[in-house]
């Protein structure tokens, strides 16, 4: 399989993943799909990223820029989800006098929760808004772009130095050591004399 048709294949996956957990995101007693949507995001990131080379970077620039605000916003909403359950589990195990304390925390988070909620309501209708889906689409079937040609360097286009004089062979002189004799090739026998 060529590159671009694995960045096809791969990024066509990964966005249907990412819209398949959209359904139900914002619903507070389901804090799973937030957490498979916000993996589901990261995963997207990460081949838009690994497949850049052989996408339209003007296509691709504004589109990778939403999925990292999108990642974002589930974070916000993660937090809280997260601190929730693990508020909700020191209430069962706490005492009647340390009860009030810990629901006083869980009110406080709660609240958060909802305004990550609403800001995650907010940004899901602007990805429905600015079609991101077909955004992503159209970024995999557009045709890649052409390698831009390679430009030679300054250094590349000199050409080649001649020798200094330090790099000259020395004048055969009356103090030059001669060189050893050359190994001669014998001489290729005739044609009648090979073996075939």
């Amino acid at each position: 399989m060529r590159y671009s048709d694995a960045a096809t294949a791969t990024i066509a996956v990964r966005s249907d993943e990412l819209f398949e957990h959209a359904a139900g995101v914002l619903d507070v007693t389901q804090i799973e799909a937030v957490h498979a949507m916000r993996v589901a995001t990261r995963r997207l990131r990460s081949v838009l990223e690994f497949y850049e080379p052989c996408l339209d970077g003007d296509q691709l620039s504004p589109i990778l820029e939403e999925v990292c605000d999108l990642a974002d916003v589930l974070g916000q909403r993660r937090d809280p989800d997260v601190e929730l359950e693990a508020l909700a589990g020191f209430a069962a195990a706490a005492s009647e006098a340390e009860r009030p304390g810990i629901e006083r925390f869980i009110d406080r988070t709660s609240e958060q929760q909802q305004q990550a909620n609403a800001e995650l309501a907010q940004m899901l209708e602007k990805i429905e808004s600015d079609d991101l889906r077909g955004r992503l689409a159209a970024l995999i079937a557009a045709p890649p772009a052409p390698p831009e040609p390679a430009v030679a360097t300054d250094a590349e286009q000199l050409e080649p130095a001649v020798a200094t004089d330090a790099e000259q062979p020395d004048e055969p002189g009356d103090d030059a050591v001669p060189a050893p004799p050359q190994a001669v090739a014998p001489p290729a026998k005739s044609g009648w004399l090979r073996r075939r």
